[in-house]
């Protein structure tokens, strides 16, 4: 384990030794998740706890269905009814899972800027360019800024969380919200990989014009020299500029396409040896990117793009799970795209389990447990 992953380690037991201990004597997670506690009726708040979720309502970009910037929202509201017994790791409720506030101040510059947005988007699907219309040129001059005032302010909630010691993850918000984090990470890890699900390769050059589009999230990623490696599963849409940029990145980047996958499987293939496949790819240190669409759209009808194929809920947690028992140290992860529907609360219900069983396994890729 290198030097960062065993201070992480070390500093994390620390905050989960500090945590008030009258509250864990007093708290019964058999009980109903009460809602004047943090994120699944947990006793720590995040200023204390060994992970710390950074909520980032955010969907400037996004270029399909809107919905994403009340993931956060929605998934804190679905946690509550979340059962807390994870078979895997007993008492894991124990580690410290904490929410920070969602920032109002965030959400509302979505909600400023996401109208400019789709204005912007109307006119490109009409012919029009920046180059051609000024005012076009004005709009995303405009909203870049906006979306690296976002970032900013991620890696700054991620800074102000890693210097105390605590893991931080993202909760989008669309998938470029994580970029922050990953930023600071890099500036604090010499070599690191990222575990990328998504039906999308998300390695657009600045789609649509805008520099930081959620379909543009890994291009902006491996722009940082620390990040050895990006491996991508369940991709099954994706443009041939994506498919050429992995075909010519003479390895850092590999795709374990959706389409290839279930050819291994329906030939007889195990899960097992797939994930033994993917999990050989990664470094020592492994972020976790996880844009729900990466699941099969049954559990996940109301993101923004959903695609048919993808994995199903514990095919996917297996494979983080063979991660974490592999050895390999989970620096910090992600969950973004999930979006409430009208009818109903599904995507926040499966956004919120995910959420718990991530947090979970990258304690035990830490050796919290």
């Amino acid at each position: 384990m290198h030097d960062v992953s065993k201070c992480l380690l070390t500093t994390a037991i620390h905050l989960r030794e500090s945590l008030t201990m009258t509250d864990l004597r007093t708290f019964d997670p058999n009980s109903v998740g009460q809602k004047t506690e943090n994120i699944f009726g947990l006793p720590f708040t995040a200023d204390e706890a060994a992970i710390a979720v950074i909520p980032v309502p955010w969907e400037v970009t996004v270029s399909y269905r809107e919905g994403t910037a009340s993931g956060p929202e929605a998934i804190l509201a679905a946690s509550y009814q979340v059962d807390l017994y994870d078979p895997d790791y007993v008492d894991a409720w124990r580690i410290g899972l904490a929410m920070e506030e969602i920032p109002t101040e965030l959400r509302n510059l979505n909600d400023q800027m996401r109208p400019t947005a789709e204005e912007y988007i109307g006119m490109l699907e009409e012919g029009h360019t920046p180059e051609d219309h000024p005012l076009m040129k004005q709009m995303l001059e405009k909203i870049n800024a906006s979306c690296e005032k976002m970032n900013e302010w991620v890696q700054e909630r991620a800074a102000a969380q890693l210097d105390r010691g605590a893991i931080a993850a993202v909760l989008g918000g669309d998938h470029s919200t994580p970029l922050g984090l990953i930023r600071e990470l890099a500036k604090r890890h010499d070599s690191f990989g990222i575990l990328h699900i998504d039906a999308h390769a998300d390695l657009r050059d600045a789609y649509e014009g805008f520099t930081y589009s959620h379909a543009s999230i890994m291009f902006n990623a491996i722009k940082e020299p620390s990040l050895t490696k990006l491996v991508q599963v369940g991709i099954r849409d994706y443009c041939e500029m994506e498919s050429d940029l992995v075909a010519s990145s003479d390895g850092r980047i590999v795709s374990f396409y959706d389409r290839d996958i279930k050819t291994k499987m329906f030939e007889g293939m195990s899960w097992m040896h797939i994930c033994q496949e993917i999990v050989s790819q990664l470094p020592d240190e492994v972020y976790v990117s996880f844009d729900i669409d990466g699941l099969d759209p049954k559990l996940c009808p109301n993101t923004g793009t959903p695609v048919p194929g993808g994995l199903e809920y514990e095919q996917a947690l297996y494979l983080v799970r063979m991660v974490a028992e592999s050895g390999r140290v989970i620096i910090g992860f992600d969950i973004n795209e999930v979006a409430p529907g009208d009818e109903d609360e599904w995507d926040a219900n499966v956004g919120a389990r995910l959420l718990y069983r991530l947090a979970n396994l990258t304690a035990k890729s830490n050796d919290q447990f």
